[in-house]
């Protein structure tokens, strides 16, 4: 069984804080070049044996793709036509950082305007602005790679299990989660005064589940698990493994990962976690599980 590691929040903050403002240049990159699926899942990456990707994104060329080796540490851009540029993933600002991605497109004759404000981040700043955020440490990186890796897998596995609509396991740049979601097929009320990415987000009845390494109101990494809108009853429920919560404040069940880390069986205890936050939703509101469920039918 491979050892899942350690990743405290404030063992790499600052590594983390300039790594998020990097990956959301390419997140908007494909989210400017990509056409709308639903719920924004055009604009997630996706986990790679070595890191993320944005996989290929449409050019008048052909097709270009922007990916983070978090193994050679290594930013790589590659197109249809053989085509390659790479960065080195190393302790400078995002404003460089910025400034020799946008550079290695230019070079392959390809221009993206995007609008520079990253979001989901307290007082941002301009992507060309910030001169603050600048860290680069390798090794939490690497563990973060080992984590987004057995994450996915039993991301993978629990989805595996569901017939109806379902989103794939992605990563999301903005808020830096991995995830799945998974439908009822009924249709949400309408969130009062919901932005129109809420909106499109949230438009029907949902069960997520995922892995977050922490950030502003929660000083440690977690899995975690809502439904929405929520069922009634449905934070009250028995849930596994016993280092389990439900988080008033957040208004999601969370698992804390390094309790998982630590376990015997950690992919055991992540499945748990996503299979019995999943059955909480499902059995509060209602779902038709006999069709939406491998096996029940």
């Amino acid at each position: 069984m491979t050892q899942w590691p350690s990743l405290p929040l404030a063992s790499w903050r600052d590594t983390y804080e300039t790594l998020h403002r990097w990956m959301q240049i390419p997140g908007k990159i494909k989210l400017a070049r990509t056409p709308l699926v639903n719920h924004w899942w055009n604009a997630a990456f996706v986990v790679t044996a070595r890191g993320l990707t944005t996989g290929a994104i449409p050019d008048p060329a052909g097709s270009f793709e922007i990916a983070f080796d978090f193994v050679d540490h290594r930013l790589t851009v590659t197109t249809s036509g053989r085509a390659r540029r790479e960065l080195p993933l190393s302790p400078r600002s995002v404003s460089q950082f910025h400034e020799e991605l946008v550079g290695a497109l230019d070079s392959l004759g390809i221009s993206v305007p995007i609008w520079t404000m990253p979001v989901e981040i307290p007082n941002p700043v301009r992507f060309e602005e910030d001169h603050q955020h600048a860290s680069y440490d390798r090794e939490p990186v690497e563990r973060l790679r080992r984590i987004l890796g057995s994450s996915e897998r039993v991301l993978q596995k629990f989805r595996s299990g569901f017939l109806g609509k379902s989103s794939p396991v992605h990563f999301f740049w903005g808020s830096f989660d991995l995830c799945v979601t998974r439908f009822s097929g009924r249709v949400a009320p309408p969130r009062a005064g919901a932005d129109a990415i809420t909106r499109e987000a949230y438009s029907h009845e949902v069960s997520s589940a995922g892995f977050w390494p922490g950030g502003p109101g929660l000083e440690e990494p977690v899995f975690y698990s809502y439904a929405a809108p929520e069922p009634k009853g449905f934070r009250d429920l028995p849930v596994r493994p016993a280092a389990a919560r439900f988080d008033k404040t957040l208004g999601e069940y969370l698992l804390p990962y390094e309790a998982v880390a630590a376990a015997p069986e950690p992919e055991a205890d992540a499945l748990a976690f996503f299979q019995s936050t999943y059955d909480a939703a499902a059995q509060t509101g209602r779902w038709d599980r006999p069709s939406l469920e491998r096996g029940r039918s």
